[in-house]
C-alpha cells in the first residue's frame, strides 16, 4: 500500500517537472538557441528564421485614405491618385476606362476591365464605353502599398450598386429608360446644378433634369455647357461660338439627345435627379458669373433678356 503511494507521488512529481521544463524551454529556448549558436551554425539560421516568422506576423499593411469629389472625371480621380503618390494616372484609366474614348475604333488600347458580370447596373452600358460614370465618388481606404486599381474600382462599384436602390432601379425600367442614360444624364446635371451634399438640396438639379429631359421628347439639343467643358477639358464662364461647333459626339451643342456616355461621376443627389425631374414651364435657364444661383426662362426672349442682364 505504502509503496503504491509513493509511486503515484512520484509520477505526479514527474509530470510537474516535464510541465515545468516545456515551459522553461518555451521561456528560455530563444536565449538557448542565441547563446549556443555560432554565426553560420544550423542554430544561428534557426533563430533568424524565428525573428522573420515574428517579423512577418505583427507586420500590419498600412492604409491610406482618399476622397474623391462628386462630378470629378476618371482623368480627375487618377490625378489626384498620382497626387497622393498611390500610382500614376494612367494605371487607374486603363483599368477604368480613359474619357470620351469609343474602344470599337481602337485596335492599340487594351479595353478597360468588365465588371458587367458582377455588377447587374452594367449590363446596357455599351462594352465599347470605359466605367465613366460609375466610379463611385466617396471616401474610400485602401492599402497604400498592395492594392491595385482594380480593388479601388470593385470598392467604388460595390458603393454604386448600394446606392442605386431597387426602387431607382424599378422606376427607371418604368419610365422606359436605362441605367446608363440616368447616369448619363446625372452626369450632366452634377456639373450643371449646384447641388448641396450636406443639406440633400438638389431641386435645381431636379428643375434642370426636367428642362433636359422635355428638350430630348421634342427634339431640341441640350446645349450643355458641362459637354463642352468635358470635351475641352477647360471650365469658361461662357463658351465662344466656336466651342460650341468643336467636332466631337459629346458636343450637346452641335448633336442632340444625350451624349454617348457620362461626362463625369455623379453622386447619389444628381443621380436622384435624374430619375425624379421637377415639371416646370421653364426651358431656359443661366448661371450668373462667380455664382452658385440659376435663373431661369420660360421663353427664349426671356432668356436673352438673362443673358444680357446676368452674364458679362
Amino acid at each position: 500500500m505504502i509503496i503504491r503511494r509513493l509511486a503515484r507521488y512520484f509520477l505526479i512529481f514527474a509530470l510537474c517537472l516535464l510541465a515545468t521544463v516545456l515551459l522553461l524551454s518555451l521561456i528560455f529556448g530563444r536565449s538557448l538557441i542565441r547563446s549556443l549558436a555560432g554565426e553560420n551554425s544550423f542554430l544561428s539560421r534557426l533563430d533568424n528564421l524565428l525573428k522573420q516568422e515574428e517579423q512577418v506576423s505583427t507586420v500590419l499593411r498600412p492604409e491610406k485614405t482618399v476622397r474623391f469629389v462628386e462630378g470629378w472625371t476618371n482623368r480627375d480621380m487618377g490625378q489626384y491618385l498620382e497626387g497622393q503618390g498611390i500610382w500614376q494616372s494612367e494605371e487607374l484609366l486603363e483599368s477604368a476606362g480613359f474619357p470620351q474614348v469609343d474602344y470599337s475604333l481602337e485596335t492599340d488600347m487594351p479595353l478597360p476591365l468588365d465588371f458587367s458580370q458582377q455588377y447587374n447596373f452594367l449590363q446596357d452600358k455599351p462594352l465599347s464605353r470605359g466605367l465613366e460614370g460609375y466610379l463611385y465618388p466617396d471616401t474610400y481606404r485602401i492599402y497604400a502599398a498592395s492594392s491595385t486599381p482594380a480593388d479601388l474600382i470593385v470598392k467604388m462599384l460595390s458603393n454604386f450598386d448600394q446606392k442605386l436602390t431597387a426602387q431607382m432601379r424599378a422606376d427607371i425600367k418604368k419610365q422606359g429608360k436605362t441605367i446608363y442614360e440616368i447616369v448619363t444624364m446625372a452626369s450632366i446635371l452634377e456639373k450643371e446644378a449646384p447641388i448641396n451634399y450636406a443639406s440633400g438640396d438638389n431641386r435645381d438639379a431636379r428643375i434642370i433634369a426636367g428642362i433636359f429631359w422635355d428638350r430630348i421628347k421634342v427634339g431640341q439639343a441640350l446645349q450643355s455647357c458641362a459637354s463642352l467643358a468635358y470635351i475641352l477639358g477647360v471650365n469658361k464662364s461662357q463658351y465662344s461660338a466656336a466651342d460650341t461647333q468643336i467636332e466631337s459626339p459629346y458636343n450637346t451643342y452641335k448633336y442632340r439627345g444625350l451624349p454617348p456616355g457620362p461626362i463625369s461621376n455623379p453622386g447619389i443627389l444628381a443621380i436622384e435627379a435624374a430619375i425624379y425631374p421637377l415639371s416646370t414651364n421653364y426651358n431656359y435657364f443661366l448661371t450668373p458669373s462667380g455664382s452658385k444661383e440659376i435663373i431661369y426662362a420660360a421663353t427664349y426672349e426671356e432668356h436673352l433678356r438673362n443673358k444680357n442682364k446676368y452674364l458679362p
